[in-house]
């Protein structure tokens, strides 16, 4: 499955959609997740963050050998989508080194 974290703009065909960064990790959670798109702000900086699901997916994959997705970033925040391509390249090295 594909998942595309967003709250406004419109889903791709064939992409699950969330809104909020629990509803993307539930559904990495499964197991059947192969890519993730991923926007930063979503409206509620309250409820988390598009970087939320990266940090879930660093840890995860640190601490629990999760095996992560491709992981794209659609935010049009600038400084955001730095900070969360950091973090992905982050989560590429620790999955590569249990290879």
């Amino acid at each position: 499955m594909k998942v595309y974290l967003d709250d406004a703009r419109e889903t791709p065909a064939g992409w699950v959609r969330a809104y909020w960064p629990e509803e993307a990790i539930a559904l990495l959670q499964s197991g059947q997740v192969d890519a993730l798109s991923l926007d930063h702000d979503l409206g509620d900086d309250t409820r988390g963050t598009g970087y939320d699901v990266i940090l879930w997916i660093e840890e995860a994959v640190a601490l629990r050998g999760f095996v992560p997705p491709r992981i794209i970033v659609h935010s049009a925040n600038v400084s955001a989508a730095e900070k969360m391509r950091a973090g992905i390249a982050s989560i590429e090295k620790r999955a590569a080194r249990r290879d």
